[in-house]
């Protein structure tokens, strides 16, 4: 029988997950907090797709948190995991250099040159964790390192070494089948990727296997700190382990009660956390959910630790407008960071929260982000005058607040294309980017900048960081006297309608009344003709009548828009350049 939402907003994805995940951590763990998880791998730029494993489970706390109950959002952070390979295009990383360090704990691999952070895993952590406090996402992390290095694992290891024979049998189901191949809707993530790969007797997947057996714990080196050891004997009385290690010979015996330098393996570290924190709701990507996967694996061996497997939605990927698929292996891909640069907190959270987790979306960073913005805007004025369906009010909340409160804002979130084209004409000078701004509506003109931030620095971020230099607007210096010369009588007229007109329409909708009104009027229609009452040629002219107005402004058949464009040059300035 389906779950009654108890959410007082709408049956939305996340209420219908916030209802299942309260029922199941009622049954497993009455009274305690509920515990959602994600894990994040720090190996190079922490990506949009990656933020998808954190923003599912963050607004399904969320919304458990606005219900009234106690809810921790845990990330680990697998920091403790081998570094794999040296990600492609990172600023103030020598590849040769440090190929040296594959196989080391990503906390023992130096961090770029440059940074300030004392290690790669955290230099890369740092910039997730800013971006998560800009989104409004609260969470516990959760350190691999320090979990490993300080023992706190010491029973869970053990367990599972004494335990190997039951995990390995587990795992020998999938040794045997190979799931059919199929397309990858999503890049593997750093784990998985380990698990697949291997490297020779470092292999990730589930452990190594030789002569003395098989065992589901990896040593890293103590000379070399490489994980490409060997456990050779271990005696389940003492705990008595012997390693050898391949990358530089190497070998000592320790006792597993007090060694410290070492992890499960993946499909079985995975699996135990499960156990340890009580997870109830933990979502996994594409690849986790397909045979002898991960996340399938776990699902039997996390009873071998007395826990249960996690309940959550397999996730699809993330795209980005012009870019096919992300992966944190390669230099380059957008991050978090990225897009928060030139978006506001709350357009990348609607993004997540208006598609359920098995519906793929792209991110714009393109012209797309216009559009995106312009139907943001739409929705906000929507939720304004109560006429927005249940379930867009309800990603609109989720966007806009937490349970915290209200995210910061912009106070007059004028349109995103008209910021960035006034960004793009002014080119930095903030008083002409005032005088344009202000003059938008002369009724209530904006009197500082700082009302129209931070969307106007997002707007000039994306102007100056993704539009092409072909692309941006420059001002004609000097009117194009051989184009004015060569207009009939009709482009003469057209351009002495609208220079007649422009004290009398000196504002955005004054403006866009006019520059459209112009070939109405020309063709013996009154300007305020709507388009049913206009022949199709009318659509014609304008598209005609904007194009010269773009030659003779910009030297292009396009531009921004063009009312725009008109209050960014002045009156003075566009009445020179039309020849008056």
């Amino acid at each position: 029988m389906p779950i009654v939402a108890q959410s007082t907003e709408t049956t939305d994805w996340v209420s219908r997950f916030a209802d299942e995940v309260i029922e199941e951590s009622e049954r497993r763990a009455p009274g305690k907090p509920v515990v959602v998880a994600s894990g994040l791998s720090p190996s190079g730029p922490i990506h949009l797709g990656n933020l998808r494993e954190v923003m599912t489970p963050h607004l399904v706390a969320d919304e458990i948190r606005r219900r009234g109950h106690q809810v921790r959002h845990l990330i680990s952070w697998d920091d403790y995991d081998r570094y794999r390979k040296v990600p492609k295009g990172i600023a103030g990383v020598d590849e040769e250099e440090w190929q040296a360090h594959i196989g080391k704990p990503l906390t023992s691999v130096p961090a770029p040159k440059g940074s300030a952070h004392p290690n790669w895993a955290e230099h890369f952590k740092a910039a997730m964790i800013e971006s998560l406090a800009e989104l409004g996402v609260e969470f516990d992390g959760i350190s691999q390192t320090e979990q490993y290095t300080s023992g706190a694992y010491r029973e869970q290891i053990l367990h599972a070494m004494k335990h190997r024979g039951d995990i390995d049998a587990v795992l020998d189901q999938y040794r045997t089948k190979k799931a059919p191949a199929k397309k990858q809707q999503k890049p593997l993530d750093e784990a998985e990727l380990e698990a697949a790969e291997g490297s020779g007797a470092a292999a990730e997947d589930d452990g190594s296997s030789g002569s003395a057996g098989y065992f589901p714990y990896k040593p890293y080196c103590g000379n070399c700190e490489k994980d490409l050891t060997t456990v050779t004997s271990y005696d389940d009385d003492s705990t008595e382990l012997t390693y050898a290690c391949t990358a530089c010979g190497f070998s000592e015996t320790v006792r597993l009660n007090e060694f410290n330098r070492g992890k499960l393996v993946w499909k079985v570290d995975w699996p135990m956390r499960w156990a340890y924190e009580g997870v109830i709701f933990e979502p996994s990507g594409v690849d986790h959910s397909s045979p002898g996967s991960s996340f399938q694996v776990g699902g039997q061996i996390v009873g071998i630790f007395g826990g249960k497997q996690p309940i959550g939605p397999m996730y699809a990927f993330v795209g980005i407008s012009g870019m096919a698929k992300m992966s944190s292996s390669k230099g380059g891909v957008p991050t978090p960071a990225d897009a928060l640069q030139i978006m506001e907190p709350q357009l990348l959270r609607w993004l997540y929260a208006r598609r359920r987790p098995n519906q793929s979306f792209k991110v714009a960073f393109d012209q797309e982000i216009q559009r995106l913005y312009d139907e943001w805007d739409r929705l906000d004025a929507k939720v304004a005058d109560g006429s927005a369906l249940p379930a867009d009010v309800a990603a609109h909340s989720r966007a806009v607040r937490t349970a915290a409160g209200e995210l910061p804002r912009t106070p007059r979130p004028l349109p995103y294309r008209t910021l960035a084209s006034v960004a793009d004409i002014t080119a930095g000078h903030e008083d002409q980017a005032l005088r344009i701004l202000s003059e938008l509506d002369p009724e209530q003109p904006l009197t500082s900048l700082d009302e129209a931030r931070p969307r106007y620095d997002k707007a000039e971020a994306w102007i100056n960081t993704h539009v092409p230099a072909d692309q941006r607007t420059i001002v004609r210096d000097e009117p194009d006297t051989e184009l004015l010369k060569s207009l009939d009588e009709q482009g003469r007229e057209s351009l002495r309608l609208l220079l007649d007109g422009l004290a009398d329409h000196w504002s955005l909708d004054g403006l866009t009344h006019l520059v459209y009104g112009v070939p109405k009027v020309q063709a013996g229609f009154s300007a305020d003709a709507t388009p049913k009452e206009l022949p199709p040629e009318i659509k014609t002219a304008q598209r005609s009548f904007f194009a010269l107005l773009y030659h003779l402004l910009v030297g292009r058949d396009t531009g921004p828009r063009l009312p725009t464009l008109l209050l960014a040059v002045g009156q003075d300035r566009v009445r020179a350049l039309l020849g008056q």
